[in-house]
């Protein structure tokens, strides 16, 4: 699989996962992590430990010396800036669409429920599932869960 990046230290990572029998979720129940959380280290949008790399560079196959000296950089992640708005990937964009579409109903039903505030982006997981109906269409599930 291709991804399109900005960033040097998410391309080593993603072409030594392509070279790999590895799915996120394996480098995540390695780490501790769901496999979105691995996904969103790999692009630099999620920071990680030393040992968190370390663990990656290991089952990669990658020198752990190189992995530490090039990729330290996404133990901080600059989160958000690689975003295009709006973004022209077709599923991103879908994704967008749908917070465009239900955000204000998002935020009036969040705030009946909860009162006042915000739901944290920082204390937050998110997880995706694949359903399939009993016509046998597959439908995604992504399901969000932040701290109010």
């Amino acid at each position: 699989m291709s991804y399109t990046v900005k960033s040097s230290c998410s391309n080593i990572l993603l072409d030594a996962k392509e070279s790999s029998a590895f799915t996120f979720q394996h480098i995540g129940d390695a780490i501790k992590r769901n496999e979105v959380g691995v996904a969103a280290i790999f692009f630099g949008q999620a920071a990680a430990s030393r040992d968190d790399f370390r663990t990656i560079a290991s089952m990669l196959g990658m020198p752990q010396e190189d992995v530490l000296a090039n990729l330290v950089s996404l133990e901080y992640p600059n989160r958000g800036q690689e975003a295009e708005m709006p973004p022209r990937e077709p599923l991103i964009y879908r994704l967008y669409e749908i917070v465009q579409t239900y955000g204000r109903a998002y935020k009036a039903v969040l705030n009946e429920k909860f009162g006042d505030g915000i739901m944290s982006a920082i204390a937050f997981s998110t997880t995706v599932e694949k359903e399939t109906d009993k016509d046998g269409a597959q439908w995604a599930v992504i399901t969000m869960r932040g701290k109010w």
